[in-house]
């Protein structure tokens, strides 16, 4: 569904997307840019969560799993 919006935009925009919008019209253009825009950040925050995520481990933690990876590793080398 679509609906009818009155945005402001750089004359150097509008130029820009005038100029790269091959066959398709202005309107298809923008929402094209703004869905692409739109999942670029998505994806940028999904990053910027996975790296505070990640980096949060604290000594404790790194001890802790590198006790289970040794015991894992033991673990399988037994069964073989």
């Amino acid at each position: 569904m679509r609906t009818t919006k009155c945005l402001s935009l750089d004359e150097s925009l509008v130029r820009e997307v005038e100029h790269t919008r091959g066959k398709s019209s202005v309107s298809e253009r923008v929402n094209v840019l703004l869905k692409a825009a739109l999942e670029w950040e998505r994806q940028q925050g999904l990053y910027s969560e996975a790296e505070r995520f990640f980096s949060s481990e604290s000594d404790e933690d790194r001890g802790a799993r590198k006790a289970f990876q040794t015991a894992s590793i033991r673990s399988l080398a037994r069964e073989d």
